[in-house]
């Protein structure tokens, strides 16, 4: 059974930091390209970051630009997202999910093209 499970998730003050992990179970992490998602309430899910199979290239929604870093160790079966210099507007759920690819490089931020998904952490960015 494939399992993907999300921590790092709580309460921060603005420009705090935060490192989101994905624990992956059930299958090799290392033929999934890794997206984290966030859905924040009344807004519509989106892609936030995106890691491929090999790592070697990665993709970012331009608010998290420069402030969010993705990373994997496929040795430990997990992907990391280090949120930094955090705003109230990136207060959500955040949820990661798998994409089987074996393009090395593929990335994407397309919700829909998900084969697994976590049940999501919840962070909430306040003074």
């Amino acid at each position: 059974q494939v399992q993907l499970v999300e921590s790092g998730g709580g309460l921060v003050q603005p420009g705090g930091s935060l490192r989101l992990s994905c624990a992956v179970s059930g299958v090799k992490v290392d033929y999934y390209a890794i997206t984290w998602f966030r859905q924040a309430p009344g807004k519509e899910r989106e892609g936030v970051s995106c890691v491929s199979t090999s790592g070697s290239n990665t993709l970012y929604e331009d608010s998290v630009k420069g402030r969010f870093t993705i990373s994997r160790d496929n040795a430990k079966n997990t992907v990391y997202l280090e949120m930094n210099s955090l705003k109230p507007e990136d207060a959500a759920v955040y949820y990661c999910a798998g994409y089987l690819t074996y393009d090395t490089d593929y990335v994407t931020l397309v919700h829909h093209m998900m084969d697994y998904w976590g049940k999501g952490t919840l962070v909430t960015v306040s003074s």
